[in-house]
């Protein structure tokens, strides 16, 4: 509650200094990436112009955000308040310095600190800064059809055993246990996420950046259960992609399907007469030890230094009030990244104590180089099942990118 007043007291106070009419108001740019949430974005910057008449903001989405943020930044344009996925271009962005620096606002109370540190995880220019708000967060896990689950009498797993025997339930039952899509590469992240954040050690990406470990001499088992996983899924999943599953877990057509959160909106689509559900996958048999994979679906910041720093962070401010992060969340299916934030569709409520007692991590392939195409090469390690060729590929490339860093 703290943290609520002396935000909308720093959003007064703007608004005040701000007070200006017609062509006088100050103009802001806001710069985001998510074709979906457009009309959401227009109800919010109506409500922040209700309260600021003295602002006015535009909001600029384009379908190549991260190409054209790259290029704008180069050329020193940077738009005033941005929104981007929290990701590996997020993070090289961050540690390049472009984003201002949030530790010492008070817009960073309240976030939780499990999901802001995901973000600083990605990146930051020097060690202490927060140069990105986490707005919004989703679930990478187990999608799953509950009335199938009632029905053969299964309960979500909770280990890596009860999974291959919830698979094998469905199978002798002439159920597909997956629906798997790999015909559309990206599809093989999810699992491989899951896998790749409960299986190695913690500090593995810190030890390959020292050169002092290797894929292959600890991604075995992530990659060895990934091609388990890939083979319980339906006959023609090579030839199938994202929007095919979708709307054949809709139809019932499988018990399972590995994706996360922001896929759920996309199957409601097709009015699945089923309850929805998900679960974290476990990837071992210890299952307290499980960690769900959560990354920031949206990422605020700002430019190092803004051209209109007190209307930018008055727009920013309003951004972080916590039922404006709920009601995004409520119509975009993601979940608040604040302290206490509750899950906003009945769908995640069984990954949600998962955030209550901050058992996260952060996605995997966030700490890849851009450069390698990992979800090319998962592709092809699902269709031909050559671990070895699969993880040589991976070293060699991460070698070469390592070489020109140097």
């Amino acid at each position: 509650m703290k943290r609520t007043a002396l935000v909308l007291a720093v959003s007064a106070l703007l608004s005040a200094g701000c007070a200006q009419h017609g062509d006088n108001r100050v103009r802001l740019e806001f710069f985001q990436f998510k074709p979906e949430a457009i009309e959401t974005f227009d109800r919010i910057i109506a409500d922040f112009e209700r309260e600021h008449p003295g602002i006015d903001v535009q909001q600029n989405h384009t379908p190549t955000a991260e190409s054209a943020i790259r290029a704008r930044l180069v050329k020193e344009d940077v738009p005033d308040v941005i929104a981007l996925n929290g990701n590996g271009v997020f993070g090289e962005l961050a540690s390049a310095g472009v984003f201002h620096d949030f530790s010492g606002t008070p817009l960073v109370r309240g976030v939780s600190p499990p999901i802001q540190r995901i973000l600083n995880d990605l990146g930051v220019h020097r060690e202490g800064e927060v140069n990105g708000l986490p707005f919004a967060s989703n679930a990478n896990g187990v999608i799953y059809n509950k009335d199938l689950f009632r029905e053969h009498g299964v309960e979500p797993p909770r280990t890596w055993s009860e999974l291959t025997q919830a698979a094998a339930t469905f199978r002798e039952a002439g159920v597909d246990p997956f629906y798997m899509t790999p015909a559309d590469a990206w599809t093989t992240l999810p699992a491989f996420n899951a896998l790749a954040a409960n299986l190695p050690p913690p500090d593995f990406f810190d030890r390959r950046e020292a050169g002092r470990v290797t894929f292959a001499q600890e991604y075995g088992p992530v990659v060895d259960k990934l091609g388990e996983l890939f083979r319980q899924g339906q006959r023609d999943r090579f030839s199938r992609g994202y929007d095919d599953g979708n709307q054949a877990f809709a139809q019932g057509k499988a018990a399972m399907y590995l994706q996360g959160s922001y896929a759920i909106p996309a199957i409601k689509q097709f009015e699945p007469g089923f309850e929805i559900g998900v679960f974290a996958l476990p990837a071992t048999d210890d299952a307290q030890a499980t960690r769900l994979v959560s990354g920031v679906d949206v990422a605020l910041t700002l430019g190092r230094e803004p051209e209109h720093p007190e209307e930018a962070m008055a727009f920013l401010a309003y951004l972080m009030r916590p039922e404006v992060m709920e009601s995004y969340a409520r119509e975009q299916l993601a979940i608040p990244p604040i302290e206490g934030g509750a899950s906003q569709d009945p769908a995640l409520d069984g990954v949600m104590p998962y955030f209550e007692e901050g058992r996260l991590i952060g996605y995997a392939d966030h700490r890849i180089p851009l450069t390698i195409p990992l979800e090319q090469y998962l592709q092809q390690y699902v269709i031909d099942g050559n671990r070895d060729a699969f993880l040589r590929r991976l070293d060699v490339e991460w070698d070469k990118v390592a070489a020109r860093r140097s």
